[in-house]
């Protein structure tokens, strides 16, 4: 080995031990948060209202207007109570030049779930400062381990439902690889047993109390040996505490076939899976269901979860004056989940059969975004309707 390349390799080395020290250090961290939040054992339940940019204000608050329908009776009792956070605007995180401003911040700490409109994340050439995402800050800050999303097509047979590990795999050192010459890069991924724990749990546990009745581990554990391999294993040992829900694993290749065979893909039911592996599939999902704005996504960890739609924040509706006429059914997919994640299952439930026949089913009103649709309030008075002709 030539003198160069020693040094050059030595250099690596010292690169990979510091990581990797780094690495041990949240290992350690995030197993000293054993328990997650029990949310019927609470007096009451703080739900921030953050409503961000452009139509985000308009939907979020369709939503909360939703649960408070639903949950009439926990409100007046003070079971509910909602924290309106208006500090995620994009002129106030330019002004901090901050992803998110520190009194914001502590105010979403104070929640114990957050309902979150989209937010302006700035590209080169908007008139903002380079910013984080509001996103990324919020999970690392809250330690969101765990990204679900739910896809459905009735006509199709399709009822998904993806639990994407949040924070490790190929993304959790995605900016440390190692050039260590030009003849040879390294990048690295990670997988910890509380973090392949916790995901695997959130899996089953979701699965059990929306009776799916299925769980697939989705790995590529046959060449991945060590982290995807450890990743498998912890989630079986997890299935194995749920009897009544079928377990099976899939390599991830596959698996992208088989979401395409008709013959195949309605036996799907959830899915578990690191987090590389779930930002693709996700996306392939998605596209089921008219692409990736049609959802609500939620973001959860121990101690806190949030919930949101995954479009934009549609700044040219509001600028245009169009702002009334936004499609609040993403959000209102995300607050099916926030109501399932907090305890209300049955509540959860009525809402999601109810948005099924709105949006595909009856159609009695639609959203276009303009004028020829029904305008967001509209749609929600619609949904709610519906539920209580459903639940006579």
């Amino acid at each position: 080995m030539e003198m160069e390349e020693k040094k050059a390799l030595d250099a690596a080395c010292d690169q990979f031990r510091a990581l990797m020290e780094k690495q041990l250090e949240r290992a350690k961290k995030i197993k000293e948060d054993k328990e997650f939040t029990d949310y019927q054992s609470l007096d009451k339940i703080i739900i921030g209202i953050c409503g961000g940019d452009g139509i985000g204000p308009i939907i979020t608050k369709e939503s909360q207007r939703v649960i408070e329908f639903l949950l009439k009776d926990e409100v007046e009792k003070g079971k509910i109570e909602f924290k309106i956070i208006d500090g995620l605007t994009i002129e106030n995180r330019a002004a901090h030049n901050k992803a998110i401003p520190d009194d914001v911040l502590e105010e979403l700490k104070a929640c114990h779930v957050i309902l979150k409109g989209p937010t302006t994340t700035p590209r080169q050439g908007d008139p903002w400062p380079n910013v984080e995402s509001a996103n990324v800050a919020m999970r690392k800050e809250l330690d969101l381990f765990a990204n679900m999303r739910p896809v459905k097509v009735p006509e199709e047979g399709i009822d998904w439902t993806f639990f994407r590990e949040n924070t490790e795999g190929g993304y959790a050192v995605g900016s440390y690889g190692v050039n260590i010459t030009d003849d040879l890069a390294v990048d690295f991924t990670v997988a910890t047993q509380e973090g392949c724990d916790r995901i695997a749990r959130l899996a089953y546990d979701y699965a059990q109390r929306n009776h799916k009745g299925k769980v697939s581990i989705i790995t590529k554990a046959n060449i991945i040996k060590t982290t995807d391999g450890k990743f498998l294993n912890t989630a079986k040992k997890i299935g194995e505490q749920y009897p009544d829900i079928v377990t099976d694993d899939w390599y991830v290749d596959i698996t992208t076939a088989k979401l395409i065979d008709p013959a195949r893909r309605t036996d799907f039911k959830v899915f578990v899976l690191p987090n590389l592996y779930g930002d693709i599939i996700t996306d392939e999902a998605a596209e089921f269901q008219g692409g990736v704005g049609t959802a609500g996504s939620a973001n959860i960890g121990k101690r806190y979860a949030m919930f949101e739609a995954i479009h934009g924040s549609a700044p040219r509706m509001i600028t245009e004056g169009r702002g009334q006429y936004a499609d609040p059914c993403s959000m209102l997919r995300a607050t099916v989940m926030l109501l399932s994640h907090i305890g209300y299952q049955a509540q959860a439930d009525a809402l999601e059969a109810a948005l099924d026949k709105c949006m595909f089913e009856e159609k009695k009103l639609v959203i276009t975004g303009r004028d020829t649709g029904c305008t967001c309030d509209e749609f929600g008075d619609y949904v709610m309707e519906t539920i209580t002709a459903m639940t006579k």
